[in-house]
């Protein structure tokens, strides 16, 4: 059976980080596995609270993981420090033949802060140059980049400066961008690739970059080419948030499970 691992933060609210990549991990017929690097107490509100986990415990349950379980791909989310940043990479060095998906996560939903501006430096240095993909929304294009990512154009150009930096290949989510459809843009160094789709108007899109980058990394594990596992993740995120079940009082969660019967 194809695996994936994640490494990421834990939400109490379980529409993001840990609980978001095993469900989609799940959903798309793929055994998941983790390595917890923080836990945040949160819900749909907001963020109450965050406790990061220590450099050398993160790195033990990647080996553990990794050294019996293996993966067919890894995807990174909530890393929280520099520390941790960098002993995420420096322990995935050996293990550069497997698929890594990087989702550079920095603002929660209710726009609470993540990353620190040393591991921003850190994720930049370190773990982009080892990532097959890196899958930052528009403000967190901006942030990497130091340049506006307002417009269609504007997510190319971010797409191009982000693949300077290292990674085999990126997606510009384009949930943010000024644009009437929701326009996704894969670059890999040499084509570009889009996904366009209608925006719903709802408020329940919490966890839709973990869970897209989820996606992402378990259709690579299931052996799919990175611009088919773009075009199947995307429109598994898109059911995902039509068919998002309406829990919470703030930015609810999106249905993991809706393409399977449970």
């Amino acid at each position: 059976m194809a695996t994936a691992l994640t490494i990421a933060g834990s939400d109490s609210g379980g529409g993001a980080g840990i609980q978001a990549d095993l469900k989609t991990f799940e959903a798309l017929g793929v055994f998941g596995t983790s390595a917890l690097t923080a836990i945040t107490a949160q819900n749909t509100r907001g963020v109450r609270a965050v406790e990061v986990l220590s450099p050398s415990m993160v790195s033990a349950q990647i080996l553990a993981v990794l050294e019996d379980i293996g993966a067919g791909a890894i995807k990174t989310g909530m890393l929280g420090t520099h520390d941790v940043v960098e002993t995420v990479a420096s322990t995935l060095q050996q293990w550069t033949t497997i698929p890594l998906v990087v989702d550079p996560v920095m603002v929660a939903k209710s726009r609470d802060r993540l990353l620190s501006d040393d591991a921003i430096q850190g994720l930049v240095r370190h773990l982009l140059p080892l990532a097959t993909v890196v899958t930052p929304n528009g403000p967190e294009a901006e942030v990497l980049t130091g340049h506006p990512v307002r417009t269609e154009a504007d997510a190319r150009e971010a797409a191009r400066r982000l693949h300077d930096m290292g990674p085999a290949a990126v997606i510009v989510k384009g949930g943010h961008l000024e644009t009437t459809d929701v326009v996704d843009v894969l670059f890999d160094g040499t084509d570009f690739h889009e996904v366009r789709g209608p925006r719903h108007a709802t408020r329940h899109t919490h966890g839709t970059g973990c869970t897209f980058a989820a996606a992402i990394a378990a259709h690579l594990a299931l052996g799919h080419a990175l611009p088919d596992a773009f075009r199947r993740s995307r429109a598994y995120l898109d059911g995902a948030i039509r068919h998002a079940p309406g829990i919470g009082h703030g930015a609810g969660p999106v249905a993991h499970f809706w393409n399977r019967a449970i």
